[in-house]
């Protein structure tokens, strides 16, 4: 016999009635609401939790460990290791044909830079670091920069605004914000110090699939775009640029991403989870 449903429920069952009656006033007023499959149940979270456990000591092993004179090959190395000797993927690795374990880009690569013997870390590069994890069937996700021997005052500039544009973005990242006060809060912190933001990538949803939705642009404006709802995990990741925006794609690879100008870019990128009353970092 055909069962009759009265209303719809937005959130999984596990999720506070108080929740459910706030998402369906918004769903009322024609807001945009991300898709119910992204928000998270405690069985999901427990799993992501343990996979960005690994991420975060992976990435603080490769901040042990990296050094002047050292390629980004064997970086490669040292992520494949550290994460199989831990019972995880690299889930970067042969995902849609990327051939390493890791994304490191050097200086003027804004992201996707691929682990090469020829690359080699020196004396006045930045790097950024980007590692993935897949433990159980959970991804995490999350990227550092480093700042090889001595560093340029601008160069260092660079890579200490970005981070605050990272973490000005986290704080912004709150339950029934819009998407687009998260890029407003990062694009002005970016601009105010005389650098721009990358519009052509963007953070993303993150947990059961390696990239999901939301797309979190890190540029917009407030009041605008998706509702952010308590269960969502996602990263914010600023890519800041010394000069201009623009960026291009190596024709030779089809994944190193360089700005236009040849000058140099940074990011930072953490993983968060939204909550009742704010966020938690996952990764970092």
């Amino acid at each position: 016999m055909k069962k009759i449903i009265k209303g719809i429920r937005f959130t999984p069952a596990c999720y506070p009635d108080e929740i459910e009656e706030k998402i369906q006033k918004y769903r009322k007023q024609h807001y945009k609401l991300p898709p119910r499959k992204v928000l998270r149940t405690p069985e999901q979270l427990e799993g992501i939790r343990e996979s960005a456990k690994i991420n975060t000591a992976l990435l603080d092993h490769i901040s042990d460990n990296i050094r002047e004179g050292m390629s980004t090959e064997e970086v490669d190395k040292m992520v494949y290791e550290f994460t199989v000797g831990h019972g995880a993927i690299p889930a970067p690795l042969n995902y849609e044909g990327f051939p390493k374990s890791v994304c490191t880009s050097i200086n003027n690569v804004v992201c996707h830079g691929i682990p090469s013997k020829n690359d080699i870390l020196r004396s006045g590069d930045i790097v950024n670091v980007d590692v993935s994890t897949i433990y159980n069937g959970y991804f995490s996700d999350a990227s550092r920069m480093f700042m090889i021997g001595e560093v340029s005052q601008e160069k260092r500039k660079l890579v200490q605004v970005t981070k605050e544009c990272l973490e000005i973005g986290i704080a912004a990242a709150r339950p029934w914000a819009r998407l687009g006060d998260v890029g407003a809060a990062i694009q002005e912190h970016a601009e105010k110090n005389g650098f721009s933001v990358v519009r052509d990538l963007c953070g993303h949803g993150v947990g059961i699939k390696f990239h999901e939705e939301p797309d979190v642009e890190h540029f917009g404006r407030r009041g605008t775009g998706m509702l952010i709802l308590p269960g969502m995990t996602f990263t914010i990741e600023p890519m800041i640029n010394m000069g201009s925006y623009e960026v291009f794609v190596d024709d030779a690879d089809g994944w190193t991403i360089y700005t236009d100008d040849g000058l140099p870019s940074a990011q930072w990128e953490h993983m968060i989870l939204i909550t009742e009353t704010g966020n938690e970092i996952l990764t970092y």
